[in-house]
């Protein structure tokens, strides 16, 4: 059995205009004061983080691997999850991701792609000259709006749709195969692979692709009523990263999973900081020992109504609590006897 490893963060909800946040070393110095020993990192803040460098120059990704280093850091993942987002985006949704790519693309939906595609491939090199194993970003989505089947769908649209999808991600997810590295698709409402039946039917659009995994994210599953226990005993061999993040959801007679167009301070479902929703985490990290997830834990703070100083600072504490150190042998080893096969075949009453 193996040891989950943790706790890190992502950093992207973190980084801003001002120090310690504007700077990698001032991250690196603040994440490690916070009690975390790794970071998930954007790749999409080029004075953080230069993917292009990276991709490109192994001296570039030693200094980088050097600065986290002297604060006991490392790199847990890359991510990608805003050029994920631009690699497929439905035109009513192109104005609001264009702010996710530079401004040379916006407005141009073929050039965006194109953008995004190149993005994705160079995170698939710049993770195997980290030494890394894994990649984290979004799926896009193309069918979304459709998702509620009203009106009637056409037959044939989702099909199109995840066609579609595979189209622009195969020759990407080949790449991660030739880099070594697991391209893991969080699963998140807005993107097309928002549920396990949505993944399912895009492994099966990429041909079962054996760099095709996911990041399980328990919050988003409690937003949906989706079993995020079940989840993990269905898709613990494509799990192979692993978002912290806690959440509520509190329906009333006037607001449910949809939400009504509220703000997320009045919604049902809410995203809470660590250990204050309703995520059963005790039982998430003791599946995750069972399954021999060797991955990281990785905080990954939202929330509505807590500080996030205090909820990075208690996300390290409660993901070091939780981590379970697994064992090497079983209990009850002390009450092994060795016997051969004459003596089972006694003890099973089987004549020789």
């Amino acid at each position: 059995m193996k040891t989950i490893k943790g706790p890190a963060v992502f950093l992207a909800q973190f980084i801003r205009g001002e120090a310690p946040f504007n700077t990698l070393d001032g991250l690196a110095k603040w994440a490690a004061e916070k009690g975390f020993v790794g970071v998930q990192m954007p790749s999409n803040v080029s004075h953080i983080f230069d993917l292009d460098k990276a991709a490109s120059s192994q001296t570039y990704c030693d200094e980088v691997a050097g600065k986290l280093a002297e604060h006991g850091l490392v790199i847990s993942e890359l991510s990608t999850h805003l050029q994920g987002q631009c690699l497929a985006v439905h035109p009513a949704y192109d104005s609001l991701f264009d702010g996710f790519a530079p401004k040379q693309v916006h407005g141009n939906s073929t050039a965006r792609t194109l953008w995004a595609t190149e993005q994705l491939k160079l995170a698939a090199q710049a993770s195997r000259r980290l030494n890394l194993n894994a990649s984290v970003t979004f799926s896009g989505a193309l069918a979304w709006p459709y998702m509620y089947p009203w009106p009637q769908r056409p037959n044939g649209l989702v099909e199109l749709a995840f066609a579609e999808l595979a189209k622009r991600w195969k020759p990407i997810l080949d790449v991660y195969k030739e880099n070594g590295i697991d391209l893991c698709y969080e699963i998140h409402p807005g993107e097309d692979l928002h549920d396990g039946l949505s993944f399912e039917r895009f492994l099966e659009a990429v041909d079962q692709h054996e760099s095709c995994h996911m990041l399980y994210d328990p919050s988003h599953f409690v937003l949906q009523q989706l079993n995020y226990l079940d989840f993990i005993d269905i898709y613990h061999e494509r799990i192979r990263m692993f978002h912290v993040k806690d959440a509520e959801f509190n329906p009333t007679g006037k607001c449910g999973v949809y939400g009504g167009y509220a703000s997320w301070l009045e919604r049902a479902g809410r995203f809470r900081s660590v250990g204050d929703g309703q995520v059963d985490f005790t039982a998430i990290f003791s599946k995750f020992a069972q399954y021999d997830y060797s991955g990281w834990a990785v905080l990954e703070w939202e929330c509505c109504l807590k500080d996030s100083e205090t909820g990075a600072r208690e996300g390290a504490e409660f993901i070091k609590r939780h981590i379970i150190p697994t064992g090497a042998r079983a209990f009850d080893d002390f009450a092994a006897s060795d016997v051969n096969t004459s003596e089972l075949q006694k003890l099973l009453g089987i004549a020789v």
